[in-house]
């Protein structure tokens, strides 16, 4: 996609619906995985999840409508926002780059309906690629399209192909920000680092002073550091007083307080200090998914999909990675999500002939009883 120079007006229905999935996303996985690094880009995953979207119907549409938080629109108007999003996120800048490419890989033979393919080719720039599948290098050309779309910082997504899957639904996201301001590398230095066990860690810590948006309750502290010369994006920091912890603050992050603390930041004389860092993340997001109330895609009994396809389909995994390295410099951050459909098959058993069988309490796993049945007389 190539962004326009002209200013684009992007829905704020959709930027609202973003920003309050992507906390319900974040605190879900935080409570999944506590006391760990965790790093997502819900843009990324949204987009992925709006192109299987125009392909569901029924109850699997209600229940996306409400965890993408997207009451209120219509396919078209949704479809039309992610349009107008993509292009005003890949700014004009020398200093910031930011590429978004989405992307559809089919196994050999399986039919998609084209009018799912063109909503998604015209709104996501996603166009679709079969492959075989059962070629051993099938993963390998899948994960060089990740690779080259985030400059090499994401190199795999699809580790194996089994005999399962028929459609990898792709998005992928590569950030490069030079900061307003760089870091002097002579003036970073290895100091204590404190982690949340109470231990601490020497760690090299690079220094600033100037005139930079900032913001201070009794809770937390937080700066706004800008990227570029227009300082369009910018990462925000927020570093939780002393006597509390990063988890009690977490519970205070909602779409509603984000958008309410945006509005009191304000320039003042400031002297920070932030850790250098690079982060690789990875995450299978259909629990967490799930746990937010997206069951029904990943239910192989739901014929659900009509609009993307005649046969029967269900999501298996919901896959997500991310990289992000801070320097003086700036910051490099990238992420892929992969949405990867297998064929619904319903689970059949004829227990027709001899079997065995076994009655187990699963809470200690003590085995009560266990047999084999040759007539069931």
């Amino acid at each position: 996609m190539t962004p326009p120079n002209n200013q684009i007006n992007v829905d704020a229905r959709l930027v609202a619906a973003n920003t309050k999935f992507g906390f319900n996303l974040f605190n879900t996985l935080s409570k999944q995985q506590p006391n760990q690094n965790i790093f997502i880009s819900p843009t990324s995953v949204a987009l992925a999840l709006s192109m299987t979207y125009n392909g569901v119907s029924g109850e699997t549409k209600q229940e996306m409508t409400k965890v993408l938080e997207f009451t209120g629109m219509t396919p078209q108007e949704i479809n039309a926002a992610n349009q107008n999003l993509q292009n005003s996120l890949q700014k004009n800048d020398p200093n910031v780059q930011v590429l978004i490419a989405n992307s559809l890989w089919a196994k050999q033979g399986f039919s998609l309906k084209p009018e799912f393919l063109q909503i998604n080719q015209e709104y996501y720039n996603a166009n679709l690629t079969e492959i075989d599948f059962t070629s051993p290098q099938a993963p390998s050309i899948i994960n060089k399209w990740v690779s080259q779309k985030t400059q090499g910082k994401i190199d795999q997504i699809v580790e194996e192909i089994s005999l399962d899957p028929v459609l990898f639904l792709i998005d992928a996201i590569y950030f490069k920000g030079n900061w307003q301001t760089p870091f002097d590398k002579s003036q970073t230095a290895n100091k204590t680092f404190y982690l949340t066990d109470s231990s601490s860690k020497q760690h090299l810590m690079m220094s600033q002073s100037g005139f930079y948006r900032c913001y201070a309750t009794d809770t937390f502290q937080a700066v706004s550091l800008p990227y570029g010369k227009k300082g369009a994006l910018s990462m925000y920091i927020f570093l939780p007083n002393s006597n509390t912890n990063l988890a009690t603050f977490s519970q205070q992050l909602t779409a509603e307080n984000w958008n309410k603390w945006m509005q009191e930041f304000r320039e003042r004389n400031c002297i920070i200090e932030i850790p250098r860092f690079t982060i690789e993340y990875k995450v299978e997001l259909k629990s967490t998914l799930i746990a937010l109330g997206m069951a029904g895609i990943f239910e192989p009994s739901k014929d659900e999909f009509s609009l993307m396809t005649d046969v029967n389909v269900a999501v298996d995994s919901v896959k997500h990675k991310t990289f992000v390295e801070v320097n003086e410099e700036g910051t490099v951050a990238a992420a892929v999500t992969s949405v990867e459909l297998i064929r619904s098959l319903p689970f059949e058993m004829n227990v027709n002939r001899p079997f065995f069988c076994a009655i187990q309490d699963d809470t200690t796993r003590t085995i009560l009883f266990m047999g084999t049945i040759l007539d069931p007389q």
